[in-house]
């Protein structure tokens, strides 16, 4: 059986380094986007994985699907149509100046995406695990109609949903608000995936804590965790990251999850020098959904997806490019660095 993840993959134009925008005529151009990089992830992982999304008929879209391919991403279930590829902005932030995203998705073939699209049998044929965030929904109203009907078929299919809340504020912009969608989405999810923001404007649900002073109390977050499952009996389990964010260079990086009769808190990493944060959470994600299916400890499962996530810190681009061993190997304390002969 298969994972399969469904969303929006987007054309990524990046500035040089840490160049402002514009600051040289030239941008690094990739491919990105939350659940696309979550697949590939799982591919890497050696995880059977399908992709579902809506890309344009022309060479770009030629090139996105080469580029899943490469990986090992299933793309057999990806439909195209005539329309325009998303793209997103992104210039690198330095000590304590800030990494800049600005999007351009309006009109994109994911955007306008209809639930008439989708045949959901030959979509959900051999998945048993199906993962969606909080990004495709907030792009357009089309697509927060198709996303909330995916994991109603899924849930129809005795498939396990996962979502990771991903608020995204410059996204809601049709007139809708994040809680009405993802509040009625998270009905239909077992495993839930956040931070606390996310908890807060996509379900509602707050606590009084401040991530800028620097030291989290995990005690307030296992309470937020309950507070998830208290509110939405169907959740099975909720993991949520703990990012201090220092500078743009400097993050401290742990996460929790509870699973309804027990609260984990992970090792925590100090995360120096990072290369690029963008995909830090789509990494989580992938390695929770990994850590799930391949360990019997809850405990274990997060401890990978933490490992996961921090070592993209340390990548460039979207994808997290690690393999299974890499990620146990930080694990088991050999975060040194050393070369490897």
């Amino acid at each position: 059986m298969k994972v399969l993840t469904m969303g929006e993959i987007m054309l990524r134009l990046k500035t040089r380094e840490n160049e402002r925008f514009m600051q040289s005529p030239m941008f690094e151009a990739t491919f990105g986007g939350g659940e696309a990089n979550v697949a590939v992830s799982l591919a890497n992982f050696h995880m059977p994985v399908e992709y579902v999304t809506i890309l344009p008929e022309h060479t770009l879209g030629e090139e996105c699907l080469s580029e899943l391919r490469r990986f090992g991403v299933g793309t057999d279930r990806i439909i195209r149509k005539e329309g325009r590829l998303g793209i997103y902005y992104l210039e690198t932030g330095a000590n304590q100046r800030p990494s800049k995203v600005i999007y351009d998705r309006a009109g994109s073939t994911m955007a306008c995406a209809e639930v008439s699209d989708f045949d959901w049998d030959s979509v959900f044929s051999d998945v048993d695990w199906f993962h969606i965030t909080g990004i495709t929904p907030a792009i357009s109203e089309s697509a927060a109609k198709v996303s909330l009907e995916a994991v109603k078929e899924a849930k129809k299919r005795n498939i396990t949903v996962s979502c990771d809340l991903n608020f995204r504020k410059n996204l809601w912009k049709y007139g809708v608000e994040a809680k009405t969608v993802m509040s009625e989405m998270t009905k239909y999810t077992d495993v839930v995936i956040a931070n606390e923001e996310d908890c807060q404007k996509s379900l509602g649900l707050t606590i009084d804590v401040d991530v800028a002073e620097g030291s989290l109390d995990t005690k307030k977050y296992e309470a937020l965790t309950k507070k998830v499952m208290e509110v939405y009996p169907n959740v099975k389990k909720v993991a949520v990251t703990l990012r201090e964010s220092h500078s743009a260079d400097h993050n401290g990086w742990a996460a929790c999850i509870y699973n309804g009769e027990e609260f984990y808190v992970s090792r925590h990493y100090e995360i120096r020098d990072i290369v690029d944060r963008v995909g830090g959470g789509d990494s989580f994600g992938a390695g929770l959904i990994y850590g799930l299916r391949t360990y019997d400890s809850d405990k274990k499962a997060l401890e990978f997806a933490v490992a996961a996530s921090c070592l993209k810190h340390s990548i460039p681009g979207d994808f997290n490019r690690v393999t299974v061993k890499e990620v146990e190997t930080l694990m088991g304390g050999d975060g040194s660095g050393r070369v490897v002969r």
